[in-house]
């Protein structure tokens, strides 16, 4: 790699720009040079060759897309020039053999992490506080107010100060616009107080618009999903609140738990409003129930945990040209070491695995796994194009802007997070992942939010977040660490990144490396001694998937 340009793979026919290149600059890799035709803005493509109308673009060792006309060697490739398009692919699985990486640095490592009774390990230690359906929605908001301040897990905010000094600006010069521009945000946030209960990292209350309405297949999926989560490691217990009438009935969640976890045995506490006599007296047996079982839960403690009880989901959002490069790749080095000492790690977003099915399929350690995946992913393509759309229609103009220009070279780079473990399990959506010493594909949109939703339901006890333009997101019982493509972006959007992979692109540092030094951040994180920038700001996005088309 010269650091001015990179050829991702030998084969490859597009030329990524590492810096803003001027037309009639000349630049080279090994024995090849160009001369280019025109600028080619920093993590955007130029032709490595003369391409004919029609003619197939090569990246990452895949085909990304075909160009629209004649292109010559140099010039940019843009979408006025390059469209999507894959090869196709069978889904076929023959003798994947895997050369683990050096763990020996790793091996009998542990982390301080909460044992639970099934054996499994968290890496928080939580109450849950969630609804079976969106009427309850404000229910959780009160409990919300309430609790958290009495309980010592309110966030004080700066932006609290900022509103009450412009309404008094405002109540010393009535209709005077003009005044609050002198108001300024006053630094950090104050200090939060000290909780009550030191070893209980909070209470989490979910909202979400689902639970009736929609079909009984939606409200399955949506008990399953809550069922994940309530029994997932990094909860302690849960307080659920009912109606009564909806389609999501408590029986139904139930029914889950016992299928998920025939011997659970964690606090859970029910209610439903209309079996209540008021509103007061639902909330408060419900605000009751939640705080004994805080008081219940303090008493657990961080022990020594193997790394192998680490499940770790890995997720990209507000990709940019550099994410195949730098980011993805650094995550795919922590995917193939975390597998190597037994660990799981979890790719998602089917729609960004368009164009590198051939490769996952080689990867599934049975041919039922490589037909599974194939299946899923031909009727997730095939529904998107029954309502008029596509994977092809899934970069966003942020990503499209910054080189990502059709889906498939989105994908191929999106794939490098799960490194070159083997592929050990499929996973549908809502069920869990319970295969270790490899790669799991989970069955979920690329919808960020709907992803990693969808990766905690499943067990992820960690998440690794990257991201090229910024992307504020977490998970409200998951610690989510955002991983930065370049040093620009991790030190202009320092409040949301945890981690740098910018070195890479500048050649200070390499994949192994960085992904060893991201391993070690995750066990600080996972230990409780390090807390990633989404849990410190109260990210705590929740979004189920309706099971329908999300991009």
């Amino acid at each position: 790699m010269s650091f001015l340009v990179q050829r991702i793979h030998n084969n490859d026919d597009a030329i990524v720009a590492l810096r803003p290149l001027q037309s009639g600059q000349s630049v080279s890799i090994g024995d090849h040079s160009w001369t280019l035709r025109e600028a080619i803005p920093a993590k955007h493509k130029f032709a490595a060759r003369d391409f004919a109308d029609g003619d197939k673009v090569t990246m990452y060792g895949v085909t990304v897309g075909k160009v629209k006309g004649p292109v010559p060697a140099g010039a940019l490739l843009g979408t006025e020039n390059l469209m999507h398009d894959t090869d196709s692919y069978r889904a076929e699985s023959a003798g994947f053999a895997w050369t683990p990486p050096d763990v020996d640095r790793w091996k009998g490592r542990t982390f301080a992490g909460y044992r639970r009774s099934d054996g499994r390990s968290g890496t928080a230690n939580l109450w849950l506080v969630v609804p079976l359906v969106f009427c309850e929605n404000r229910n959780i908001a009160v409990m919300q107010s309430a609790l958290n301040r009495a309980l010592g897990y309110h966030r004080y905010s700066p932006y609290e100060s900022f509103a009450a000094e412009l309404a008094g600006r405002w109540k010393q010069s009535p209709g005077d616009a003009s005044a609050l521009a002198s108001v300024k945000l006053a630094g950090e946030s104050l200090p939060r107080p000290q909780p009550l209960f030191k070893n209980v990292g909070g209470v989490k209350f979910l909202q979400h618009t689902f639970g009736c309405g929609g079909t009984r297949q939606d409200s399955d999926a949506l008990c399953r999903l809550i069922a994940g989560y309530i029994n997932h490691p990094n909860v302690a217990g849960a307080t659920v609140l009912s109606l009564g009438c909806q389609h999501t009935q408590v029986s139904n969640l139930e029914r889950e738990l016992e299928r998920l976890n025939s011997s659970f045995s964690k606090p859970l506490s029910i209610f439903e409003q209309q079996k209540a006599h008021s509103e007061g007296d639902l909330l408060e047996d419900a605000m009751r129930a939640t705080f004994a079982g805080v008081a219940a839960a303090n008493e657990s403690e961080r022990e020594p945990c193997p790394i192998s009880d680490l499940i770790v989901g890995v997720k990209c959002g507000g990709s940019d040209g550099f994410s195949g490069i730098s980011a993805n790749p650094v995550v795919g080095k922590l995917s193939d070491l975390l597998c190597a000492v037994g660990g799981a790690s979890v790719l998602s977003e089917f729609p960004e695995l368009c164009g590198v099915e051939q490769e996952l399929c080689r990867r599934c350690v049975t041919p039922e796994l490589a037909v599974r995946f194939a299946e899923w992913m031909a009727h997730y393509d095939s529904a998107a194009r029954a309502c008029g759309s596509g994977f092809d229609m899934n970069p966003s103009p942020g990503n499209i802007r910054d080189g990502l220009i059709t889906d498939a070279i989105k994908s191929a780079g999106a794939a490098t997070k799960a490194g070159s473990a083997p592929i050990v399990d499929v996973v549908d959506y809502a069920e869990p992942v319970t295969k270790r010493g490899g790669v799991s594909l989970l069955y979920a949109p690329g919808n960020d939010v709907e992803c990693t939703t969808a990766m905690a339901g499943a067990g992820c006890n960690l998440i690794l977040f990257t991201t090229g333009l910024g992307t504020p997101t977490g998970n409200p019982i998951c610690p989510t660490l955002k991983i930065a493509t370049n040093t620009e972006l991790a030190e202009r959007m320092a409040d949301i990144i945890d981690f740098d992979a910018g070195p890479v692109l500048r050649g200070e540092r390499s994949l192994e490396s960085l992904g060893g030094d991201l391993l070690e951040l995750s066990l600080r994180v996972a230990s409780g001694e390090e807390t990633p920038k989404a849990v410190s700001l109260g990210q705590d996005d929740f979004i189920p998937w309706k099971r329908g088309v999300s991009l």
